[in-house]
């Protein structure tokens, strides 16, 4: 009989595509994994895997049986969770995975709101851009909360994938509270700041490639930004009169003093905010429970007002 536990390390190596990929992602060792591969293979009688010296790769029947994994550990799921449903109190373990300004920002009201529930252990962690959606998929995390750009990455998600929109969480401007365009009664001119310190996340960073587009339309050469990690250093650095940025509105939650904000021209330049589960994980009375905190978090999550006086 074919152990549920192999299968899913089968569908996880299928999706990474080496051992050692694999090993990473579920917290393993290369070695632990490549036996329980072999072991599977002995209990299904056939080869799975095509070894080298230095590589893996499925077999056609691996594949097909990876394929027959993934349902198989979703209907695993589902059983799972009708069983669990049958118990109305949440209990046990989820854990969340977020990228930074969402955790920052919901953590307190996440905190507050599953207090009520003793028999519940929450977890949340930060991730790395591209990383939420791949550990629901795998198993690793129960719920993940991830920024869109595009506006197509629901659309494109598979079935076994429930996307729970949260909010839309546009581009600001923020300046130091000194700044003459910080004066909420002027109007925004980008052709104005062209010859500012900006400030702005490195390239690849979600954040940033709004920010170039931004730049793109102010007209000439465009600024080149000074690069710093973290949203919210880059805000330390503005409120003390260094430079300005375009930051998520969502990254202005912690109300940081010396920074004037302002709404941006172009209300295009904004991201969707998603809670990301298994389609058959909404029915665990835990995972129901935290997702609507969190959709209760996000809705009521305070920001500083864009285009409002800073206070002195």
């Amino acid at each position: 009989m074919l152990e549920v536990r192999r299968l899913r390390l089968l569908s996880e190596f299928a999706r990474r595509g080496s051992i050692a990929a694999t090993a990473t992602a579920l917290g393993y060792t290369p070695s632990a994994v490549s036996q329980q591969l072999a072991a599977l293979e002995r209990e299904a009688r056939v080869a799975l895997l095509d070894r080298t010296a230095r590589s893996a790769e499925l077999t056609d029947a691996g594949r097909r049986l990876a394929e027959r994994a993934d349902q198989i550990l979703t209907l695993v799921e589902a059983a799972e969770a009708e069983l669990s449903a049958q118990a109305d109190t949440p209990m046990g373990r989820v854990v969340v995975t977020s990228f930074p300004t969402a955790a920052v920002a919901f953590a307190p009201a996440l905190a507050h709101s599953l207090a009520d529930h003793p028999g519940l252990t929450f977890v949340l962690r930060q991730t790395r851009p591209g990383d939420g959606i791949r550990q629901v998929q795998s198993g690793e995390v129960d719920i993940a909360l991830i920024d869109d750009w595009t506006g197509k990455i629901a659309d494109q998600a598979p079935a076994t994938l429930k996307f729970f929109h949260l909010r839309r969480d546009p581009l600001v401007l923020a300046l130091p509270a000194g700044h003459p365009m910080s004066d909420p009664d002027r109007p925004i001119d980008l052709q104005a700041l062209r010859e500012e310190p900006w400030m702005a996340a490195p390239p690849g960073e979600p954040s940033r490639q709004a920010v170039d587009r931004l730049l793109d339309a102010v007209g000439g050469a465009r600024p080149v930004p000074w690069e710093f990690e973290g949203l919210h250093t880059i805000l330390s650095l503005v409120a003390q009169g260094l430079g300005i940025t375009a930051i998520p509105a969502l990254a202005l939650t912690a109300g940081d003093q010396g920074v004037a904000v302002r709404s941006l021209p172009d209300p295009s330049l904004a991201r969707e905010v998603y809670a990301v589960t298994r389609t058959a994980s909404v029915r665990r009375p835990s995972v129901a429970v935290t997702l609507r905190a969190i959709y209760a978090a996000a809705r009521d999550v305070q920001q500083p007002p864009s285009d409002a006086r800073p206070e002195e």
